[in-house]
């Protein structure tokens, strides 16, 4: 310093002593410069974050041996040398529970045991490798963290992996581990399974003891778990699923829900096709059935009416799907609200922005109707139950919107947010099981369906989904070298012209063919009423009256104001001596035409018919 007393601004320069300083000044902030820019740089070239050890996936690492393996001649452990990881709200025995928060786990003490899932595990030869990145107390749909990072997404870097079990999807899909375990509660397991393109399962509701894993909403946790392999995903479930325990069954009904693949922008050369195609090689399988879920939840859970919110311009089907979704996230609230209200009022933890205002909105929540969400959430799982019985797959999209990109400035709206739930709040709220089963990619993005079972029938369910996994894809394979129409739905084009050749067929009175015209486009396009409609008129023709009703009962779940369908299904009933019924549709026709000469001359026939 003394170097410096004497000099002032406007000297010619300053002290031969200063100047050393000067340079080696210029020299440090050079290099610190010349090493920012080049980590900014590499950054920038990746496209993800610096920290890329083990794609950002674990809290902390550390390795849990298995039981010894018995000796021969006994068989080894089923799970011999499978590694799996847990994400960061199972206990195990010597380390805190971090709950995706700092806070959290500084205000809470060890564990005195392990969780009882991940003890099975180790007793049957699998070994736990370490804790994973998790979305904070199991709130959020991206998967990222405020205090450990988004875990990379092995699949496209770019795109986030979904949350909240974010680090034990990424660490199956970067291969780090054979499986995962992690918790769903509206979507936890099920988001980044289609995001990170992989095998996810959500078992039936209270299937799989939860002592030692923290509760977010004890009606809505499962714990599920991740896997590349279908195999592995089957192996790891007939461990955990020991006291459900059934006989295979050789006879499986698939139900597509053609409402629900209306909300998803992925061509149906991709998803419906290659679904019906791999349903038809698989042995013991009834034909692919088509229905609206959204119509039949509406009529069979009559509690649901409290929770839909009013809009003329919401279609029905979606009223309905978001009604369940504000039902299945009010009862979270709720709980989550009981469970853990005092812990912070008391710490007042550092949260991040998104997961702080779910966890605001759910200490801050009142709820007088709480009666009417456990009586809805019996009503459906009672309902789909009855649908599905033990040998029913209801079939959805996981999600409708394609994973989000990293680091976006775009929030995530209320709206794409309730959207994003509407789909996984069927199986949520009810507690029936789901698969999340990836289908190829679709402009890059991973695309998904996913399986849903009757409560209980998870083992059913495994057992399907290894049995045509081969064929499912096989017909992945040749779905991703087909060219779609130039169309904006997907294959619009195509079944129009099926439809025309229908049309030619059946007025040269050639009513097989019109028959298989009209199959054929429905393939392509099954939510147009019309190709319903068309093919029962063929099917009155050659007599097939059952085939003709069940046609037009679809037209008018797809077009309420369809005459010719209530025409055709009033003809068909007619034929086969079910006169009341007939009347009915008659009666509905006059209604939406009263001049209907034809719906006339029926209900006057009818009538006197049945006097």
């Amino acid at each position: 310093m003394e170097l410096w007393k004497n000099w002032r601004p406007g000297r010619s320069s300053p002290p031969n002593g200063a100047k050393v300083w000067i340079v080696l000044g210029i020299t440090v902030a050079g290099v610190l410069i010349l090493a920012e820019a080049t980590r900014r740089r590499r950054r920038m070239s990746r496209g993800v974050p610096r920290r890329v050890e083990f794609f950002g996936a674990f809290v902390e690492r550390f390795e849990l041996a298995p039981s010894p393996q018995p000796p021969p001649p006994a068989a080894r452990h089923p799970l011999a040398d499978l590694k799996f990881a847990v994400s960061d709200n199972f206990e195990i025995k010597g380390y805190v529970a971090g709950y995706g928060n700092p806070d959290w786990k500084r205000t809470h003490e060890p564990a005195s045991q392990t969780a009882a899932v991940v003890s099975a595990l180790l007793e049957r030869g699998a070994t736990c490798v370490g804790r994973t990145v998790m979305d904070e107390f199991a709130f959020g749909v991206t998967g990222d963290n405020l205090h450990y990072g988004t875990p990379i997404n092995p699949e496209l870097p770019s795109l986030v992996p979904g949350g909240s079990s974010s680090g034990s999807a990424v660490a199956v899909a970067a291969e780090l581990v054979d499986f995962a375990l992690g918790t769903d509660t509206i979507g936890g397991m099920r988001i980044p399974a289609s995001f990170c393109g992989i095998f996810g399962f959500k078992p039936s509701h209270g299937t799989i003891s939860s002592i030692g894993v923290l509760t977010n909403s004890q009606s809505l946790d499962t714990i599920g778990w991740f896997a590349r392999d279908p195999s592995i995903l089957h192996r790891v479930g007939h461990i955990l699923l020991q006291a459900s325990a059934t006989g295979p069954k050789w006879t499986r009904r698939f139900i597509l829900a053609d409402d629900c693949f209306q909300l998803l922008r992925v061509p149906k050369h991709k998803t419906v096709q290659v679904l019906g195609k791999a349903v038809e090689n698989l042995s013991g399988c009834q034909p692919l059935k088509h229905m609206n879920i959204s119509q039949y939840i509406a009529t069979n859970v009559l509690s649901l009416k409290e929770f839909v919110k009013p809009s003329t311009k919401m279609q029905q089907g979606k009223s309905t799907l978001r009604a369940i979704s504000s039902a299945m996230v009010l009862l979270q609230r709720y709980e989550f609200k009981t469970n853990h209200e005092d812990w912070f009022n008391t710490t007042k933890p550092r949260i991040g922005i998104d997961i702080s205002s779910q966890v605001l909105a759910a200490v801050n929540s009142t709820q007088d109707n709480i009666k009417s969400l456990y009586k809805m959430r019996l009503e459906l799982r009672s309902a789909l139950n009855k649908l599905l019985k033990d040998d029913g797959i209801l079939i959805i999209p996981t999600v409708t919107e394609f994973p989000f990109k990293r680091d976006s400035r775009k929030k995530i709206t209320p709206d794409i947010e309730d959207l994003l739930h509407a789909l996984l709040s069927i199986a949520g709220i009810s507690g029936c099981c789901q698969i999340t089963v990836p289908l190829g990619k679709h402009e890059s993005y991973p695309i998904s369906i996913s399986y849903i079972a009757a409560h209980g029938a998870d083992k059913f369910l495994l057992d399907t989904v290894l049995n045509m996994y081969s064929s499912l894809q096989e017909q992945i394979t040749i779905a991703s070298n087909l060219v779609p129409t130039p169309d904006t739905n997907g294959d619009m084009d195509a079944s129009e012209l099926l439809k025309e050749k229908g049309n030619a067929a059946y007025k040269g009175r050639q009513w097989n063919k019109a028959v298989s015209f009209y199959s054929e486009a429905i393939k392509l396009n099954n939510a147009n009423a019309i190709y319903y409609c068309n093919r029962a008129a063929a099917y009155l023709k050659l007599a097939c009256f059952q085939q003709a009703e069940a046609d037009c009962s679809q037209a008018l779940l797809l077009d309420k104001k369809n005459v010719k369908a209530y025409l055709r299904r009033g003809t068909a009933r007619e034929m086969l001596l079910c006169y009341k019924e007939a009347l009915e549709d008659f009666k509905h026709a006059l209604v939406l035409e009263p001049q209907n000469k034809d719906a006339v001359d029926a209900e006057k026939r009818l009538r006197k018919l049945m006097a």
